[in-house]
Parts: C-alpha cells; sequence; structure tokens
C-alpha cells in the first residue's frame, strides 16, 4: 500500500518537551516513534519524559504560579478565549494529525478542536464567577469565605481524543487561576506537541505546559510534592494506581474512569430513532473506544427480535473500517496490536460462554487494511449478566444484546457491574422515563439520546467509574479551595 502523504504544517516542528515556555530535551535523551495504527506507517519521534523532566516542568509551574493567581480573572478569560481562536483555525490539521496518531476517522476528529475551543470559551466566561459567601455571625464579626485557586494541577490524558481533551481540560484549572501541567496519552502524543507550538506562547512563561512520556513520566506527575491536584482521562486500573500513588501526599483526585454503559429500551420506544440511536451509542466510529459508549443494550422482548434485526442490516452499511485519512471512512482502527488482541480475547470468550454471534466478530478482509489493527463492528445476542463481556469494559467495537421482560430484574442486572458513569433510557413515557433515569445508577442519563456532551451539564461517573465532575460550572470549583475569613469587628 502506499504510504500516505502528510501535507505541510500538519506535524509538530517541535519534538521535545514544552514547559517554562521554552521546548527542552528530554533530560534521558529519550524519544520513540510514533506509527499510525491503521496503517503502521510511521509519523514522528516524540520525546519521553522521566522523573527528572516532570520534576522541571512542575517547577516552572510552581514558579509561575504566583502570577498568574494574581492576574485579572478577565484577563485569564481573554487568554483562553485566544487560545480557542487557534484552535478553530487550526482544526482541520489537528483533527488529520490525531487521524494519523490514533486511527480514528478524520472527518469526525475534525469536531474535537472545535468542541475543545467551546469548552475554553465556556470556562473564559466563568472565570469572574469564583465567588464566596457571608455568613452571618452577628454583631461584631464579619465572616466570609472566598475561593482560592490550588497551585500546579497535572492533567493525564487518553488517547482517544487527545487533542481535544488536552485542550479542553486545561481550561477549567487555568480559569480559577492555576498552572498547568498536561501529559499526552503515550498511544497518541503528537497533537499535545502540536498544541504546545500553537497556544503556548498565548500564556505567561510557566502557565501551561506539555509532557510528552510513558509510566514513568505518570507515576513521577501524581507522586510530586508540589502537584496540588491530579486528574486522569482512563481506564479503572489506572485510576486506582493513581489514587494510591497520590494518597502518599495526600493530593485529591478528579477521575473519568471506565463504562459499561446500558442502553435500555422499553416497548414503546420510537422504534427508527432507537435504531439510529442504538447503533451511535456504541460509538462504532472510534471503534468503540469511548468510555461513554452503551455496550450493553437491554431490549424489551416484545420489540427485541425486530430491533437486533434491524440493527444487524444497519451496522455493517453505516460502520465498514476503513482508512482515517479517507473521508469516506466512518470507522476507524483500534489503537494498537495489544488493544485488538484484547477485543478478540472478548469475543473468544463470548462464544465460548454460549453468546450468539449476529454480526461481526473478526478482522476485515479489505487487503488495504491488513497492516492496520482494524477490526468489524460487533454484535452478541442471548447475553447473560454472568458472562465476561457482560461484565468488563472492552474499549472495541462490542456491542452486547440482552432481552428482559421484568422491569424489576432489568435494574438488577444494569446495576451488577462496577461502573456507572452513562446510561440511556428509550420510551414515549415521561414518567417511564423518570422512573427509570431514577433507578440507573450512573452520573449521566440520556433519555431517547445517546453519545452526546453538553457544555454545562456535568459529566462524570458513579462507583468504579470515576470521581468529580467535568465540563460544567463545577469542574471550575474542583480547582478550587475554600478559605474561610472571620474579622472582629471593633467596637462602636
Amino acid at each position: 500500500m502506499t504510504a500516505f502523504t502528510i501535507p505541510a504544517g500538519v506535524l509538530p516542528e517541535h519534538r521535545d518537551l514544552y514547559y517554562g515556555g521554552a521546548w527542552h530535551t528530554p533530560a534521558a535523551g529519550r524519544y520513540i516513534t510514533s506509527a499510525a495504527p491503521a496503517t503502521g506507517q510511521p509519523i514522528a519521534a516524540a520525546p519521553v519524559a522521566e522523573a527528572d523532566d516532570v520534576d522541571a516542568a512542575v517547577h516552572a509551574a510552581h514558579a509561575a504560579f504566583g502570577g498568574w493567581r494574581r492576574m485579572l480573572p478577565a484577563e485569564r478569560g481573554r487568554l483562553l478565549r485566544r487560545a480557542a481562536e487557534v484552535l478553530r483555525a487550526h482544526a482541520d490539521e489537528l483533527a488529520l494529525l490525531d487521524a494519523l496518531d490514533t486511527g480514528n476517522p478524520m472527518t469526525m476528529l475534525a469536531g474535537d478542536a472545535r468542541f475543545a475551543a467551546n469548552g475554553l470559551d465556556y470556562f473564559a466566561g466563568l472565570a469572574t464567577e469564583l465567588k464566596g459567601e457571608t455568613i452571618p455571625m452577628g454583631d461584631g464579626n464579619l465572616n466570609y469565605t472566598v475561593r482560592e485557586p490550588m497551585g500546579v494541577i497535572a492533567r493525564i490524558v487518553a488517547y482517544n481524543h487527545p487533542l481535544m481533551f488536552a485542550a479542553l481540560r486545561i481550561a477549567a484549572p487555568l480559569a480559577a487561576g492555576n498552572t498547568v501541567v498536561v501529559k499526552a496519552p503515550d498511544q497518541a502524543p503528537l497533537s499535545l506537541l502540536r498544541l504546545a507550538e500553537l497556544i503556548g506562547d498565548i500564556f505567561p512563561a510557566g502557565v501551561v505546559n506539555f509532557l510528552a512520556g510513558g509510566r514513568a513520566c505518570g507515576e513521577a506527575l501524581t507522586q510530586h510534592p508540589l502537584v496540588r491536584k491530579i486528574t486522569l482521562i482512563g481506564g479503572v486500573p489506572t485510576g486506582k494506581a493513581v489514587m494510591r500513588s497520590a494518597a502518599d501526599t495526600l493530593k485529591p483526585v478528579l477521575l473519568e474512569l471506565g463504562g459499561k454503559n446500558a442502553l435500555v429500551a422499553y416497548p414503546d420506544a420510537d422504534f427508527e430513532a432507537l435504531v439510529q440511536g442504538l447503533v451511535q451509542g456504541m460509538n462504532f466510529t472510534w471503534a468503540g473506544q469511548s468510555c461513554g459508549s452503551t455496550s450493553r443494550v437491554f431490549l424489551h422482548a416484545s420489540i427485541h427480535d425486530r430491533v437486533l434485526e434491524a440493527v444487524a442490516r444497519l451496522i455493517p452499511e453505516r460502520h465498514k473500517p476503513g482508512l482515517p485519512t479517507d473521508p469516506k471512512t466512518t470507522m476507524g482502527s483500534l489503537v494498537s496490536e495489544a488493544q485488538r488482541d484484547k477485543v478478540e480475547g472478548f469475543v473468544r470468550s463470548a462464544l465460548d460462554e454460549g453468546a450468539r454471534l449476529v454480526c461481526g466478530g473478526k478482522r476485515p478482509a479489505d487487503p488495504a487494511l491488513a497492516n492496520g489493527f482494524f477490526y468489524e463492528a460487533t454484535v452478541f445476542a442471548d447475553m447473560r449478566p454472568d458472562m465476561r463481556l457482560a461484565r468488563e469494559e472492552v474499549f472495541g467495537p462490542i456491542m452486547s444484546v440482552f432481552r428482559w421482560d421484568d422491569e424489576d430484574r432489568l435494574f438488577a442486572e444494569v446495576n451488577a457491574v462496577d461502573y456507572g458513569l452513562t446510561g440511556s433510557i428509550w420510551t414515549r413515557d415521561l414518567a417511564t422515563a423518570h422512573r427509570a433515569a431514577s433507578r440507573i445508577e450512573t452520573g449521566y442519563v440520556w433519555i431517547n439520546n445517546t453519545s452526546q456532551h453538553f457544555l454545562g451539564a456535568p459529566f462524570g461517573g458513579v462507583k468504579q467509574s470515576g470521581i468529580g465532575r467535568e465540563e460544567c460550572f463545577e469542574e471550575l470549583l474542583e480547582f478550587t479551595q475554600v478559605k474561610n475569613i472571620n474579622v472582629k469587628l471593633a467596637a462602636a
């Protein structure tokens, strides 16, 4: 297959670490070549930060904190808006870079930079809204609270939307007056380097800092005494490791972790809308690599067969794996060979445990995709709650379909997993919708919808799907600490 020619201006010119307003060679001199998971084609070298690099970056952020926290909130907001303008201007090239580095379709990734830009604007507008309270104490006392920034915030982002997560997740801590160190996903680090080139010099030196590296980089961030809060978008095992490591310095954490999310369809659901939403909710576009994917589908027995038949026809038509740089592609590749091996292991276990394969279940036959980590959109039916596929997160393109006819048993099975990120309810009856929303144990619920995020609406999980809320005013508060001040007034 002919190698894809990368247009000028897409790849980052700098291949080093960015902190303190400048580019720095990794202390150990280590670089890795990032390769396209869809083709195996080498893309570019990326730096590998170790503990010494983390220490230098954190100290740079700490040194910048005093000046940044004293900057007028409206001025911090103005700089965030400038960064948003830059992201919009470069959205298409950033989408192409992430498509190459992650295997996700370029046309779908174009929205990532724009959503991140909208988030920067959103939090820029909230920069002046961090207000305290007055507390009645009787005559002779004035008691009030103020919200203050915490200091250096470390943000570790995931590989499925690397540019969007890196750009969007700096907004709330910066608006609140903190400085930030962002760690790129080791599977897809290149768009973070390009982001540093585009927006790094908008902010004072040391306010935003960007690192790339592996486990050693992440562990050094979680353990550093000058990092005041650590955040992660990732899997549950990584979240637990971060939390354990942060405990030594009593760092608070904000974790957006995995999901085994349920879509529940009642008999009166709009048939066509349900079928469309069911396919959309699985996020096959990203090869199922999305923590919010509704990967467990519970269809009422009265509509089960008809819906499943329609889904089995629609999925292969809509989501056929293809090269991410092709504008017609609607489903990309998995990010790595290890991730594809994991998916194939789940398919084998489902078959061994008696699930029925409805569609997919194999690598695509197209020779143009032979060098990539592609896997077909896959659906299993006749699922049972005790199956491995019913309990564990795959982070791949596998949908599991269950049949139900008793509402109490339904929600017992829906809530039996350790996860609680998103849920989707499909019904035309208002009372049924609200009753179901109250019974499902998740942090985020769609009714007659799936997959959409809304700035201002708190996103986050319960149980082992995470701690804290993002994309909302509560996220801004996550990066502040409350100080109480009591003033003893002189006697009249």
